[in-house]
Order: structure tokens, then sequence, then C-alpha cells
């Protein structure tokens, strides 16, 4: 079966990384390795671009596996390769590049493709200009320079505008490793808390556990269930941790965000997701609610009034003196002793700012070239003038925080600008920063052909025929 080449930013990271992720989540026993593999390799996956059916060789995926298993960004470690070239273009001719902008400037309104083949017939006329360059360099020499195709212009006021426009069992389970697999999950409390402005209202808490330990790696209460509460509060436990292999949650709304997901594919971590309706799949979280409940929360009940902050400060101090230090039923000894002397698999968490990154919306804009900006949910960003030739663009954001966005290259998906939104106060002061020094130049007169319709008319002389149609007297229709 023949497979699709082309490259999708992320598609094949994900890919990869959902077939050897579970080798990491679930670390074979010593030995054990390669016929781990080679069950893999009898599995049949849906192909990432096509959909089709396909099977993967065993040294195919034992190559992913140790991939993944050297790089601290094991979904970007295992996309596939950019070529050492792409995003490079060819070098131009600086006199073939003198007579493109001639002609750009005699023929504005004409399209990428009518330039090219003129380029190549003037080329042909004159070969001391060098080899005519290919279609797709004149259309990125041309989109670098701003010179985009314009409308034929009639009157002096649409001339400024052109100019402007510019089925399974249930069985009980549990990992070999420490934080080869946490549970995330959020519960709603009986208790009510006070806020500042004299409000009644039930919070709810978000817990982090690791599954072989039992260690609650963070809880903290929010007064919502949000995507922006869920990253809050998972990056706190990233930060204390170290970052796990995989992360099991229900369906909720904030699991399964576009910033969740693409915040854990960028730190490596397998999101495994529980069926609807089936929270016994997430046991060892029902069990520590019952446990929050019975012991922190009893005690609370007879404290009024009671705030988020006094609130929270109690939980911290309860999981980290008691739950944490207290023995297990199930494991017989305490859960941050069961999560030292047990064989971690985490990684190091990386800094706040490269997290915060990772988890946003990744979504394509088109430029509005009248004021160089774009728009994120209602909100209109300023792109910076160095980027005003590029008419697509793509941006990394969050939803709740549309202070700043990220401008983001096509391929690698790496940062290439911070941008802010519009300062229509600050741009109203007048204040503007030249883009090109040139005044704007008016076209130029010519009273020959261009090169490709001299060629035309040079290519049907030399046929001999004469000309196929029948010329009327001055012009007009004839007085027969």
């Amino acid at each position: 079966m023949s497979m699709q080449s082309h490259h999708h930013p992320d598609l094949w990271g994900q890919f990869r990384f959902s077939v050897v992720g579970g080798l990491f989540a679930r670390p074979p026993e010593r030995g054990k390795l390669q016929e781990e593999i080679r069950k893999l390799a009898e599995v049949e996956y849906l192909h990432p671009i096509t959909k089709e059916v396909v099977r993967f060789g065993f040294s195919t995926i034992e190559r992913w596996y140790y991939q993944a298993l050297r790089s601290e960004r094991p979904v970007t470690a295992l996309d596939r390769k950019l070529r050492s070239d792409i995003g490079k273009s060819r070098v131009m001719d600086k006199a073939l590049l003198a007579e493109l902008e001639v002609q750009y400037k005699r023929y504005p309104h004409w399209s990428y493709k009518l330039h090219s083949d003129n380029l190549i017939a003037l080329v042909k006329e004159r070969p001391e200009l060098g080899a005519a360059p290919s279609y797709s360099t004149v259309t990125r020499r041309m989109q670098k320079r701003g010179w985009y195709k314009k409308p034929l212009a009639q009157t002096k006021g649409q001339k400024r505008a052109a100019h402007r426009l510019e089925k399974a069992e249930v069985r009980g389970y549990e990992t070999e490793h420490v934080h080869a697999l946490w549970h995330l999950d959020f519960h709603h409390t009986s208790l009510r808390v006070l806020d500042e402005n004299g409000t009644w209202y039930t919070p709810l808490a978000l817990c982090i556990l690791d599954d072989y330990s039992r260690l609650c790696c963070h809880i903290q209460w929010y007064r919502n269930e949000t995507a922006e509460v869920l990253l809050h509060g998972m990056m706190q436990a990233f930060h204390k941790r170290g970052l796990p292999r995989s992360l099991m949650t229900d369906n909720g709304a904030a699991m399964i965000a576009g910033e969740t997901k693409n915040g854990l594919l960028f730190l490596g971590i397998q999101h495994d997701k529980t069926l609807p309706y089936s929270p016994y799949q997430n046991g060892k979280q029902e069990a520590f609610w019952g446990t929050l409940e019975g012991r922190l929360i009893a005690m609370l009940r007879g404290v009024e009034p009671i705030t988020l902050d006094r609130l929270n400060y109690t939980t911290q101090a309860w999981v980290e003196v008691e739950y944490n230090r207290t023995v297990h039923e199930e494991t017989g000894c305490s859960p941050i002793d069961r999560a030292i002397s047990g064989s971690s698999v985490c990684r190091d968490s990386p800094g706040s700012e490269e997290m915060e990154f990772g988890f946003t919306v990744r979504e394509q804009r088109i430029q509005r070239r009248s004021d160089g900006t774009i728009t994120l949910k209602g909100v209109r960003f300023e792109i910076p003038a160095r980027f005003g030739h590029m008419r697509k663009l793509y941006v990394r954001y969050r939803f709740w925080d549309l202070s700043m966005a990220w401008l983001v290259d096509e391929r690698s998906d790496e940062i290439i600008a911070s941008i802010r939104p519009q300062d229509k106060v600050k741009n109203a002061s007048g204040k503007r920063r030249a883009i090109n020094d040139q005044k704007e130049e008016p076209s130029i007169p010519t009273e020959e052909f261009p090169p490709l319709l001299r060629k035309i008319l040079s290519d049907y002389a030399a046929t001999g025929m004469p000309a196929a149609y029948l010329p009327t007297s001055k012009g007009g229709a004839t007085n027969e």
C-alpha cells in the first residue's frame, strides 16, 4: 500500500507516540522489551493521513521507541524531520530581479503565473540574464517584497484605495512504576465557603494522584471547572513532582479542551480517558474523595465562616502531614514512602513559560493587509511590520488569556514572535514606523509588447498563416 508522504505538523509525532507510549507508562520487565515490541508489530493501525489500515515492522517500532526514550520531548522527536532546505528559496540574479520589479510596476494587475511566464520568455530573448527562475521562486520573491496582484484602478480614489490595501471486564489494576500513571479528577463537596463579597458558594477540588504510590501530587479548591483551572493545578503538580508518563481523566470539557490536549502532547504525556459513565475506571480517585470527605471535610463542618484561601491552606496541610504519610490499606505503606522507594519513570518538569506555551491552541489566521492585524476570539491583534508580507499566519493562544499570543512557524511550530492586542489609544498619537522609504512610483508607460506576447506574435508570424479574422472598416461595422 502506498502512503502519502506529505508532512503535517504533529500528526506523525502524535501517532507514533500513541504506538509506543504504553511502553513508557508500563515499562516491560527486563528482557521482555523485544517481546512487547513484537506484539505491537502484530497490531493493525489507522494511518494518520490516509486513515487506511496498516502495520509497522518490528525494527520500525523499535526505532520509534528509542527515539522517544532519548528525548525530553518524545512527540517532537517522533515527528517527521523537516528537509534542511525548507524555507529557503533559490537566489534570483539581481539583474533578473530588477527586470521583475520593472515588469511588476508596469503590470501590477498580472497574476504571479503570468509574471513567471513572461520572465521565462524574456530570458529566451536575453540569455545574458541567466537561467529563468521557477514559478514558486517568482511567487516567493514577489510576496516577500509586497508585490501583490492589484485590481485595475481607474480613478485616483481607486488607486489610493488599492495602495492602502497592500466492552470489557472490570478488574483492579496498578502500574509498576512511580509516575507511570496519574489520575486527575474534580470533586464537588457539600461544604460551602464565603467569598470577599459576602456570597456563599460551593467550591470544587482538583486532585492529581499517582497510581502506583497513591501519592497526592497536588490538590486545590476552585470556584468552577474550566480548562484554565485544570492547567493551573496540573502545572503545579508538574513543578512539584515532575512529568508523568500518562494521565487518566474523564471526558469533561476541561479535560478534552484543545489547550489540554496540545499541552500534554507537547510534554510527551499520554492522555487516557475513561469511558462515559464509568467512574470505576478512576476508582483510586473515588477512594481518595471518600477519605477527603470522611476526615478533612468532616473536621471543617463546624468551622464557620471559611474562605477559599483558608480551605486551600488547610487542605494542603492535611494532604502533606496526614494523607501522604498515613499507611494505605492496599499498599501497606504510606504514599510518600512508596513513592520514594519505588522505581520512578518521571522526567524533569520544564519551566513555566515553556509549559504555558505548550498549553495553547494552534489556529490559522489571514492577515488583514489594510492595518496588519488578525482577530482572535473577537480581539484584534497587531502583527509586526516585518511579517506584513505573510498572508497566512499560524498562532497559538489560550482562550481565557488574550493578553498575548504567539506567531509560530507553520512547519516546526517554533515561536517566531509574540503579539499583543491592538492599542488604539497609542495608535491615535499618529506615530508610525516607516515600512519603505521609497515613494510610490507611477506605472511606467510602454509602447512595446511584454516579452511573452512578443514571443507569441513571433511564433504566430513564423507559421506563415494569415490572420484568422476579418478586419472591419475603420474598426467599426461595415457598410455592406
